[in-house]
């Protein structure tokens, strides 16, 4: 995903979202909403999005409470959501439903832990008539990638 430059010299470069505008366009809430803001799209091309980790979510209780580790399912669900964004964007979507189709090629690079912001960038790869959308996702923790994935999307009637 090269092509997704997070510099401030092009005029999209301002394009951002807050929390409130994210739940205007997708149907997650707590404790799900695993978007904190966009910071950066291009209405269905990519979008950079944040999510901030911190100790008091909900999993860490649960999933290895004494090592906290973000679960691998909720990274690949926040680059999903940040997906979700991408293709709220796209010409007659609004108000549109997606789920999950499918998840090829998803690693998991690096831990990511309380206190880290995981910076995730979802990129359009197509979108075809049969409304299946291909997306490939990277996540970021301090410039190191922390997780990837390539997901596939269905529009639900």
């Amino acid at each position: 995903m090269s092509t997704i430059d997070t510099s401030t010299d092009s005029d999209h470069k301002n394009s951002t979202l807050s929390v409130e505008e994210i739940h205007a366009l997708l149907p997650h809430r707590y404790p799900f909403a695993l978007v904190d803001r966009i910071i950066e799209y291009v209405p269905g091309e990519y979008a950079v999005g944040i999510k901030n980790v911190t100790f008091n979510e909900p999993h860490f209780q649960g999933h290895l409470p004494n090592r906290p580790l973000m679960p691998g399912v909720l990274m690949i669900e926040a680059l999903a959501q940040v997906g979700g964004i991408v293709l709220s964007q796209l010409p007659d979507m609004n108000g549109k439903f997606f789920a999950f189709a499918g998840i090829d090629k998803a690693r998991f690079r690096r831990q990511v832990i309380p206190g880290d912001r995981l910076i995730l960038k979802v990129e359009l790869l197509s979108f075809k008539r049969n409304r299946i959308g291909k997306m490939q996702g990277k996540g970021f923790v301090d410039e190191q990638l922390a997780v990837e994935a390539e997901m596939l999307f269905s529009l639900i009637d």
